[in-house]
C-alpha cells in the first residue's frame, strides 16, 4: 500500500486530524487524536505485514499522559568507566538468552537491568506457553523462529534444570462444518509450513484423554509439541549461566541517554555510572523505542497491550492436564488469541491473558473487568472453571509493534547497534533461537575492530537449587542428614525448607528480597499466598544479610516489609 492510498483512509477514518509520510524508509504517522483506541487502528492502517518498512507513531495522544519510566532510587559507580565488548540492555527472556550465547564468545558482556531482579516486566508476567506456531503466518519473523525455538526447549530446560513438560495445545470448535476448512489449514501447516505435529481430533478423542473440556467442543487441533514451562524461572536460570560463564549482571540499572560519535554509540550513561561498550544490543522490552531513539536509530514504534492472568488453586491442575481454548470465529479478529487454559509447570492452573491496548507501559493493575472477560470466554472451553479457585493474578504488558512482528536487526543508523525488539508472543518461545542469530551478527559486527574466538570452556550446565518435595524419602532423610535445614519446613503450601530459601540466597544473582526468594524456590506462591511463611521468609532473609527486619524489602528499595517494631 503507498502512502496515497494510506492518507485516503486516514482522511475518510480521521477526517484530516492523522496524515502518514514516507521518511528514511519508514512510515510515520503523525497528527492528534484523543482516544487511544484511535491511536493504535491509524498505525495499523499504515502498517505492511512481513515487511522492513515499519511504522514510527508521531500521534499526539490529548487522551492521557504515561508516568515517566520507573528507575531506581540510587546513583553509585559499580559500573563507572566499563568498556564492554558487548552491552546487553534489558534483563528479560530475550536479554538473558543472548548474553549466554554471547558467552559462547571470548567477549566481554555486560548486561544492565532497571528493575532489581530479571523477568520483572513481560518475561515474568506471561503464561509461560512454549507455542507450537500453528496460529502464526507464514513470512513473519514470529513464524521462523517459533518451531526452531520450540524444537530447542526440552535441551534448554534439561541442561539449566528448569521443569518444562510438553503438555500440548487443543485448540477447540464448536462448528462442525468448519471441520473441511480446518483440516486444509492443518494440512498446509503440517506439510507446507513445517508445523509436523499437528493434527486434528473428534471432540470424543479429546474428551478421552481431558474429559473436563465442554462436550459442545465438535472438534479441535492438536499439537503435542506444545510446553509449559516457568518464564520467569527459565529468565533466572539463563542468566545464571552467562554469569558462571564470564557474562556481568548489573540490576537497578537504568538507561538514562546516550553520546553518540560518527555514527557509533560511544558511550551509555546510567543511574550506576557511564559504560563505553563496542556494541549495544537493545532487548528493552516496552521501552526498546526509547533506547533506539537515545541511539539515534528510532525507526519503528512500541505500542504496550496489557494482559491479565489468573493463578488457580493446585487442585484444579488436576482437572486438566494441558493448554486449551475454545476458537470463535470473528469477523473482526483482534491481536489476541481471547486467552486459554493452561497447565502449568508447577501444576497450577492458569487462566488468560487477555489484550488491552494502553498508553501506560508500567501500569501493571489487575481489574475485575479482566478476568471477568476471560472467565466468561474460558468457561466455553471448561465449564466448571470457577472465580473461587483463584489465588492470585498478574497483569503485564507486551511490547508490540504496529506491524504485529519482531524486529531483529542491526541499526540502520548507528553502526554498532543490534535491536531486538517486539518481542510479544510467542517471544518466550522464539527466545533461544533468536539468541543464535543476534549472537552471530554481534560477532559479526565485532569481527570488523577485533579477532573473537570461540570460548572453549562454555559450559551449558547450570545445576539448579533441590526442590525437596520431589525427591524420595530417602533422598530427603540424606538431604537433611547433611544439612538440617533441609528438615526446617518454612513454607507449609509449597513445602519449601529453610535451607532451599538459604540456597536461593547463595546463587549467582542474588536477590535479597521477598520476591526475589519466591521467584527461585516458591515460599509464598501457595494457596495462602504467603499469609504464613512471610514473616518466616523476611527473618530468614534479615539474619542471611546480618540486618533487622524492617530493613528487608518486599521488592524494590522504598518497598520495605516493616517500618519498625511495634513491641
Amino acid at each position: 500500500m503507498n502512502i496515497s492510498a494510506m492518507n485516503r483512509k486516514l482522511e475518510k477514518a480521521y477526517g484530516g486530524r492523522v496524515s502518514a509520510r514516507l521518511e528514511d524508509g519508514c512510515t510515520v504517522v503523525s497528527g492528534s487524536l484523543d482516544r487511544w483506541e484511535d491511536v493504535v487502528r491509524a498505525c495499523q492502517m499504515c502498517a505492511v505485514p512481513n515487511s522492513r518498512r515499519h511504522v514510527v507513531n508521531d500521534i499526539v495522544f490529548t487522551g492521557g499522559a504515561d508516568a515517566p519510566m520507573r528507575t531506581p532510587g540510587f546513583t553509585d559507580a559499580a559500573i563507572e568507566g566499563r568498556r564492554p565488548d558487548v552491552l546487553v540492555i534489558g534483563g528479560g527472556i530475550s536479554g538473558v538468552t543472548i548474553a549466554r550465547e554471547l558467552t559462547k564468545w571470548k567477549l566481554d558482556v555486560l548486561l544492565a537491568d532497571k528493575e532489581c531482579d530479571l523477568a520483572m516486566q513481560a518475561s515474568g508476567r506471561n503464561d509461560g506457553e512454549v507455542h507450537p506456531g500453528i496460529d502464526l503466518k507464514p513470512g513473519s519473523l514470529k513464524f521462523r523462529y517459533v518451531r526452531r525455538g520450540n524444537q530447542m526447549y526440552t535441551k534448554l530446560c534439561e541442561d539449566l534444570d528448569v521443569p518444562f513438560a510438553r503438555v500440548g495445545q487443543y485448540a477447540c470448535f464448536r462448528q462442525g462444518f468448519l471441520r473441511p476448512v480446518v483440516d486444509v489449514y492443518c494440512f498446509v501447516h503440517k506439510y507446507l509450513n513445517g508445523i509436523a505435529d499437528t493434527r486434528v481430533v473428534s471432540g470424543e478423542e479429546m474428551r478421552r484423554l481431558e474429559p473436563k473440556l465442554s462436550g459442545d467442543f465438535k472438534f479441535a487441533i492438536w499439537n503435542p509439541d506444545a510446553g509449559s514451562v516457568c518464564p520467569y524461572g527459565l529468565t533466572i536460570a539463563c542468566g545464571e549461566n552467562a554469569v558462571k560463564n564470564g557474562a556481568q549482571v548489573s540490576l537497578s540499572t537504568a538507561v538514562l541517554g546516550m553520546e553518540l560519535e560518527n555514527g557509533k554509540i560511544k558511550s551509555v550513561r546510567t543511574n550506576r555510572g557511564t559504560v563505553y561498550p563496542r556494541l549495544v544490543i537493545n532487548a528493552a522490552g516496552v521501552f526498546a523505542e526509547e533506547i533506539a531513539r537515545m541511539a539515534g536509530d528510532r525507526f519503528y514504534s512500541i505500542h504496550p497491550r496489557r494482559g491479565t492472568n489468573s493463578i488457580l488453586d493446585k487442585k484444579t491442575g488436576t482437572y486438566f492436564h494441558a493448554i486449551a481454548s475454545v476458537k470463535i470465529v470473528e469477523k473482526n479478529k483482534s491481536h489476541t488469541k481471547g486467552g486459554g487454559i493452561l497447565h502449568t509447570a508447577h501444576h497450577n492452573l492458569l487462566v488468560g491473558p487477555d489484550a488491552v491496548e494502553t498508553w501506560e507501559k508500567e501500569n501493571f493493575a489487575t481489574d475485575r473487568e479482566s478476568i471477568e472477560r476471560v472467565f466468561s470466554k474460558q468457561r466455553i472451553t471448561m465449564p466448571e472453571l470457577s472465580e473461587r479457585d483463584i489465588i492470585t493474578y498478574f497483569t503485564g504488558v507486551r511490547p508490540a509493534t504496529f506491524e504485529e512482528d519482531f524486529i531483529i536487526e542491526p541499526g540502520r543508523k548507528t553502526k554498532n547497534l543490534i535491536h531486538c525488539a517486539g518481542i510479544q508472543s510467542p517471544g518466550l518461545t522464539t527466545a533461544p533461537a533468536v539468541a543464535e542469530d543476534a549472537a552471530k551478527m554481534a560477532v559479526k559486527l565485532l569481527s570488523g575492530e577485533k579477532d573473537v574466538e570461540k570460548n572453549p570452556d562454555f559450559d551449558p550446565v547450570r545445576k539448579g537449587i533441590p526442590v525437596l518435595s520431589k525427591l524420595s524419602d530417602g533422598e530427603r532423610a540424606a538431604m537433611i542428614a547433611q544439612n538440617p535445614d533441609y528438615g526446617e519446613i518454612v513454607c507449609r503450601c509449597e513445602e519449601i525448607s529453610r535451607g532451599e530459601i538459604l540456597d536461593a540466597l547463595r546463587t549467582p544473582i542474588c536477590v535479597p528480597t521477598l520476591d526475589g526468594v519466591k521467584k527461585r524456590v516458591r515460599p509464598g506462591m501457595g494457596r495462602c499466598q504467603g499469609g504464613f511463611c512471610s514473616p518466616l521468609v523476611t527473618g530468614i532473609i534479615a539474619e542471611f544479610l546480618g540486618v533487622d527486619s524492617s530493613e528487608v524489602k518486599k521488592s524494590a528499595d522504598g518497598a520495605n516489609i516493616a517500618f519498625g517494631r511495634t513491641k
